[in-house]
C-alpha cells in the first residue's frame, strides 16, 4: 500500500519479544498447550478487526468509486477479500469493555459471531474465554497489550506486524510444550531452508501434512523477498488434527494466503486423500517420522506405491511414495523432512523400495541434519529432495553433510542462521545450474553418481560420500594439558576457600548458641 513501510528485522524481533513477555506473565497456572489458543485467536481476532477497520473508513467517506458505498454491507467486504466483523466482535468494542468481570464470555460470543457472517471461518475461531480457569483481569489486560500493536498510523503497518507476531508466537508455544508443541510446528530455520532450496516461485504447493501452516507462510515469504507475485503461488493442504488444522486456517489468513485447499478430516493423507487428482509443482512436508499407526494393512494394494509396498509397521516410505505420487510428472520437485534411518533401512523391503527410487533417478539431494533441531524428536533427521523430469545431472546424487552447522538457542534446541541456510541452499543450486559453479568440498557436500551410490548398496547416508574434512593436526596437546591443569588447580583452590568460609560460619554459630 502506498505510503506504508514495513519494519525493519530488529524492530519487529522488539515487538515480538515484549509482547511475548508481557503474554507469559499473564499466563499463570494455565498450561502453554491450552493458553496458546486464547492468546493466537486474540491476535487473529486483532488483525481481522483491523483489516475492517481500515476498510470500513474507506467505504463511510465514500470518495470516488465508493460513493455511496454502505459500510454496514458484508458485500463490500467480500469483494475486497476482507472478512466483515459484526459491530459487537470488533476491536474497539472489546477494548471497551475490557474491565468487565465478563469479558470471556464476549470474547466468546464475538467469535461465534464472525464465523457466522463469514462462511471460511465457519468451526475455526477458538471459543475458550470464558473457563474458569482463566482469570477475567488478565483476560482484559491481554486485550490491553494487543491494543498497542498499532505502529504507525497506519492499520497495513499494524497488519504487517500482526502476522510476524503470530508466527513468532506460535513457535514460543511449540517451545513452551516441547515434545507436543513439535506436533503443530516445524522449526522456522528448518522450513527456511526447504524453501531457500525448492524455490518455489510459480505454480502449485503442496503439504499434505501442513501443521500450522509454516511451509506455505515461508513459500510465499520467498516469493515477495524475490519480488514474485503472490498470485502466482496457488495453496493445497492436508491435516489430521483439526486443532493443528485451526491454527492454520488462522496462521494462513493472518497473512493473506488463500485457504479454501487447506482441508482436514481426522482419518489423514492415507486413508482419505483430499487431492486424489492433484498433480503438485512444488511438495514441502515434514511428516511425523517412524509412524507404526498408519493403517497401512489397510493399504497394500493402494496406488500410490510405484515403488513397494511400504512395510505396515513404519510409514516413512509410504510418506515418500505419497508425494511422488502427488509430483507433476514433468517438472515436480519435493523436499521434506525424514528420519535419518530411512537412509539405510533394509527391512520389510525399505531397502528395495530406496534402490527402485534410485535407479528411476528420482533422488536429487539428500542434507544431513544436525541434532536438537526438533522439539518434538531426538531422532535423528535429514532432508529429501527428489525430481521429477530431472534431466541435468540425471546419473547424480549431491549428498550436503550440514551435521555442524547451526547453533544453541536453549540447552535443548538448536537453530540455523541465515548464514548457514544461505550456504547450503547456494550449494544445492549450484550443483543445479549448469554454469559450472558447484565444486565438491570434502566433509561437507559431494556429488556421487547413481554407480557409486550402487556399490555402497544404495546407502544414502552423506557422511558416506562426502568424507571427512581435511584439517591441519596443529593441536598443541602440552600446552592444553597445562592450561586444564591450571584450570582445575584454580578450581580447587576455590572449593577449599568456599569449604573454609563455611566452616568458618558454622563455627560462629556454635559459639553464639
Amino acid at each position: 500500500m502506498e505510503g506504508t513501510t514495513k519494519l525493519d528485522e530488529s524492530q519487529a524481533n522488539a515487538i515480538e519479544k515484549s509482547l511475548w513477555e508481557a503474554a507469559d506473565k499473564l499466563r499463570k497456572n494455565i498450561d502453554a498447550a491450552e493458553y496458546k489458543h486464547v492468546v493466537l485467536g486474540l491476535i487473529f481476532l486483532k488483525y481481522i478487526s483491523d483489516a475492517f477497520e481500515e476498510l470500513y473508513q474507506k467505504l463511510a467517506a465514500g470518495e470516488g468509486e465508493l460513493a455511496g458505498a454502505d459500510p454496514e454491507d458484508k458485500d463490500e467486504y467480500t469483494a475486497e477479500n476482507v472478512f466483515f466483523v459484526p459491530p459487537e466482535a470488533r476491536w474497539a468494542n472489546l477494548r471497551n469493555r475490557a474491565k468487565d468481570p465478563k469479558i470471556g464470555t464476549i470474547i466468546d460470543s464475538a467469535m461465534e459471531a464472525i464465523e457466522r457472517d463469514n462462511k471460511s471461518l465457519k468451526g475455526v475461531l477458538p471459543k475458550v474465554y470464558a473457563r474458569g480457569n482463566l482469570d477475567p483481569v488478565n483476560l482484559g489486560q491481554l486485550i490491553d497489550k494487543f491494543s498497542n500493536i498499532d505502529i504507525g498510523n497506519t492499520k497495513a503497518r499494524s497488519a504487517d506486524i500482526l502476522g510476524h507476531v503470530f508466527e513468532y508466537f506460535l513457535g514460543q508455544f511449540a517451545l513452551a510444550e516441547g515434545k507436543k508443541g513439535g506436533q503443530f510446528y516445524t522449526p522456522r530455520s528448518v522450513v527456511q531452508l526447504l524453501v531457500e532450496m525448492l524455490e518455489p516461485y510459480k505454480g502449485r504447493v503442496f503439504d499434505p501434512c501442513c501443521g500450522s501452516g509454516g511451509m506455505f507462510v515461508q513459500s510465499e515469504k520467498f516469493v515477495g523477498s524475490h519480488q514474485g507475485r503472490r498470485e502466482d503461488i496457488s495453496i493445497y493442504g492436508q491435516e489430521s488434527n483439526q486443532t493443528t488444522w485451526r491454527l492454520c486456517k488462522m496462521n494462513l489468513a493472518i497473512r493473506k494466503i488463500d485457504t479454501s485447499d487447506v482441508r482436514w478430516n481426522n482419518e489423514g493423507s492415507f486413508l482419505n486423500n483430499a487431492f486424489k487428482d492433484l498433480k503438485a509443482d512444488y511438495i514441502i512436508a515434514n511428516p511425523p517420522f517412524n509412524d507404526s499407526d498408519w493403517s497401512g494393512d489397510q493399504l497394500r494394494k493402494d496406488g500410490r506405491w510405484g515403488y513397494g509396498a511400504p512395510p505396515a509397521g513404519n510409514a516413512n516410505y509410504a510418506w515418500i511414495q505419497h508425494f511422488l505420487y502427488h509430483l507433476n510428472p514433468s517438472h515436480g520437485h519435493a523436499g521434506f523432512v525424514m528420519a535419518k534411518g530411512a537412509l539405510t533401512s533394509k527391512s520389510s523391503g525399505e531397502g528395495d523400495i530406496r534402490k527402485q527410487l534410485i535407479e528411476a533417478r528420482l533422488m536429487d539431494c539428500i542434507v544431513n541434519l544436525p541434532p536438537k533441531l526438533f522439539l518434538n524428536t531426538q531422532i535423528p533427521a535429514s532432508l529429501w529432495f527428489m525430481r521429477r523430469g530431472k534431466s541435468y545431472r540425471r546419473e547424480e546424487i549431491l549428498f550436503i553433510d550440514a551435521r555442524d552447522l547451526g547453533h544453541l538457542i536453549n540447552r535443548r534446541t538448536r537453530e540455523f542462521s541465515e548464514g548457514d541456510i544461505a550456504k547450503v541452499a547456494k550449494v544445492y543450486h549450484n550443483w543445479r545450474s549448469e554454469d559450472d559453479g558447484y565444486a565438491d568440498v570434502k566433509g561437507f557436500c559431494k556429488s556421487a553418481t547413481i554407480d557409486e551410490v550402487a556399490k555402497l548398496d544404495y546407502v544414502l547416508t552423506p557422511g558416506r560420500y562426502v568424507g571427512l574434512e581435511d584439517t591441519e593436526d596443529d593441536f598443541d596437546f602440552p600446552t592444553r594439558f597445562n592450561e586444564l591443569k591450571a584450570e582445575l588447580e584454580s578450581q580447587m583452590e576455590q572449593e577449599a576457600t568456599l569449604n573454609e568460609r563455611i566452616l568458618n560460619n558454622l563455627s560462629k554459630l556454635k559459639i553464639n548458641e
